[in-house]
């Protein structure tokens, strides 16, 4: 967060003083300004996407998780679980439409969702890369979740939800490729103050998403899922 301030008052600055400040400022606040070549989101070995995709959590879960890997028409289930978990890889369009890296085409994000959030959280993500894939621009896609999620055609949250992030092959952006393995946890609205997130001293850092509606709870672990020990962490 201190690094994103920090380049937005340079872009500010920039706008201010340099000639050329709005050109820079463009390539600098929007580096990806548009969908690159589906290829480049895609991961050709499916074997390779299902063991990213259940890297996310420790073998104890994955292992009986379903598994769904993207393919040109959206995505598909590759395995079918057991213990009610679903991991995938998340590409860049899960973030919101207005982050400058919604099109990153190098984001990888391995994701595994308890059965709550797989029923609740996941349905979003997936009707995003649905719109993606239909060549929908990000103001059509964030028209269409809120619309979706107006009319129930999305399921509302459900109580209960998280999701296992400790891949060490996570990709989350070009700043921090391999940020810290972590647990997510989902509640309604923007709740960040009454779960006493991001205070000082707290461990509990939150992200709050008006398009979806929902706040990410983040919970910074230990151990990467294979057990070896994660980056410390900044203070």
């Amino acid at each position: 967060m201190r690094n994103s301030v920090t380049i937005f008052v340079l872009v500010v600055l920039a706008l201010a003083v340099l000639p050329g400040g709005i050109r820079q400022a463009r390539a600098q606040a929007d580096p990806y300004p548009a969908m690159a070549p589906l290829d480049q989101y895609l991961i050709p070995d499916e074997n390779a996407e299902i063991a990213l995709a259940r890297s996310a959590a420790p073998a104890s879960i994955s292992d009986g998780a379903a598994v769904m890997v993207l393919g040109r028409q959206g995505y598909t289930t590759a395995v079918q679980g057991k213990n009610g978990f679903l991991c995938y890889v998340e590409r860049s369009w899960a973030k919101d439409t207005d982050a400058p890296d919604f099109w990153n085409p190098k984001m990888r994000a391995p994701n595994c969702f308890n059965a709550v959030a797989a029923g609740s959280i996941s349905p979003i993500y997936l009707m995003k890369t649905r719109l993606v894939l239909a060549g929908k621009s990000k103001a059509e896609i964030a028209q269409a979740i809120a619309a979706a999620l107006d009319k129930g055609e999305l399921p509302a949250l459900a109580p209960g939800g998280m999701c296992y992030m400790m891949s060490k092959e996570q990709y989350l952006n070009d700043e921090a490729h391999s940020w810290h393995p972590h647990l997510m946890f989902y509640a309604a609205g923007d709740v960040a103050k009454s779960w006493g997130a991001n205070l000082p001293g707290s461990p509990m850092i939150a992200v709050n998403d008006p398009q979806t509606r929902v706040t990410t709870f983040m919970v910074v672990v230990h151990s990467w899922s294979d057990g070896t020990p994660g980056p410390p962490r900044e203070h």
